[in-house]
């Protein structure tokens, strides 16, 4: 494998299901060694808002609903399998799933893309206060709060897989 496949194997997958995100940082020459968390979310964050529109719109929607059908058939990420169930969203309660899964839907019709939400530090009650906050922005002020929130989750998983430096 060249330099560039053993990069974009590595981290194709921080943005959820989009390497080319990956692929553009490395091919803009803007990886440096020693890869740090910090340097390698820099170059990709560039990246990612130097996509159109309907790229970005693309990178929402590879996101899995919060504690949605893929949660409950297996079919996350590891990252994003992880992710939820650290905030405890693999163990709602019938009633919390009722109200994550109707919340989905009214977020996805109004917006076009699921809820995302970074949900490290976070428990289920946080991220439903969230939903239930950012389903009344504009649809401008929800795709930049979802677009940070992309970054975010970036951030957090090349933490997990590259030390600071």
């Amino acid at each position: 494998m060249t330099a560039r496949q053993d990069f974009i194997a590595a981290f194709g997958g921080v943005f959820e299901h989009s390497p080319f995100i990956t692929e553009r940082a490395y091919d803009a020459g803007l990886i440096f060694v020693p890869l740090t968390a910090k340097g390698v979310h820099a170059a990709m964050v560039s990246e990612f808002r130097k996509a159109g529109h309907d790229e970005r719109l693309g990178v929402l929607r590879a996101h899995p609903d919060l504690a949605g059908k893929l949660a409950i058939a297996g079919d996350l990420t590891e990252d994003s399998r992880q992710e939820q169930a650290g905030a405890g969203l693999d163990r709602l309660s019938a009633d919390e799933h009722l109200r994550f899964t109707a919340l989905n839907a009214d977020y996805t019709t109004k917006f076009g893309f699921p809820f995302i939400i970074a949900v490290k530090g976070l428990n289920r009650d946080d991220i439903l206060s969230a939903f239930e906050t950012r389903i009344s922005n504009s649809a401008e002020q929800e795709f930049s709060t979802a677009c940070a929130q992309v970054e975010r989750i970036a951030l957090l998983r090349l933490q997990v897989l590259l030390p600071e430096g």
